[in-house]
Parts: structure tokens; sequence; C-alpha cells
């Protein structure tokens, strides 16, 4: 049985220019530990893949069991910058809940 994002939790999207933000929270603290060990900063690099323009970078919030993933490129020059339907990248949370962690 393969397990998704979207199986364990929630994904809020930002914009900072051109880089996307994703926040992941997820729904029962216990899946954090899984979410700590599986989603990697490679792993959504790879699922972002071939958007990403530079280093993804992941950050655990402390106090808080949630991740943070920092895309640069992704949103194609940022919203005043970019041609793309969505420049501020909202839809995107979408796309990390598909992503597959074993």
């Amino acid at each position: 049985m393969s397990l998704r994002v979207d199986d364990v939790a929630d994904v809020r999207a930002g914009d900072k220019g051109d880089i996307l933000m994703l926040a992941v929270f997820p729904r029962e603290k216990e899946w954090f530990a899984v979410l700590d060990r599986l989603l990697t900063a490679e792993a959504v690099r790879a699922h972002f893949a071939p958007l990403v323009t530079g280093e993804v970078r992941r950050h655990v919030v402390p106090g808080l069991p949630a991740l943070v993933f920092r895309l640069p490129g992704v949103l194609g020059g940022g919203v005043t910058g970019s041609t793309v339907l969505d420049g501020h990248g909202k839809t995107l949370s979408y796309h990390l809940l598909t992503l597959e962690l074993g």
C-alpha cells in the first residue's frame, strides 16, 4: 500500500517573489515522525522537477509539528513577472499532496 502526503497531512502555500513556500501540517501528531523521515528536501525537489531552479530548503518549525519547504524558481518569475495563471502558487499545494511517501 502506498502512502501519499494527502493521506496524513494538509499543505498550505505562499509566495515570496519567485520562491514557492509550502507548509506541511500532519493531521495527527504521530504522523510528524513519518513526514520528518520521508518528506525530505530531495523528495520535494524531485516531485517539482524540472520547475525548481535552485536548492530546496526544508525547515522544521520549532514548537510545532510542521515542515516548511522553500522552492526557488517554481513560480516562473513570481506574481509580477510570471505569465502563468497561478502566480502565487496556491494550487501547487495540491501537487505536493500527491507525493508518495512509501
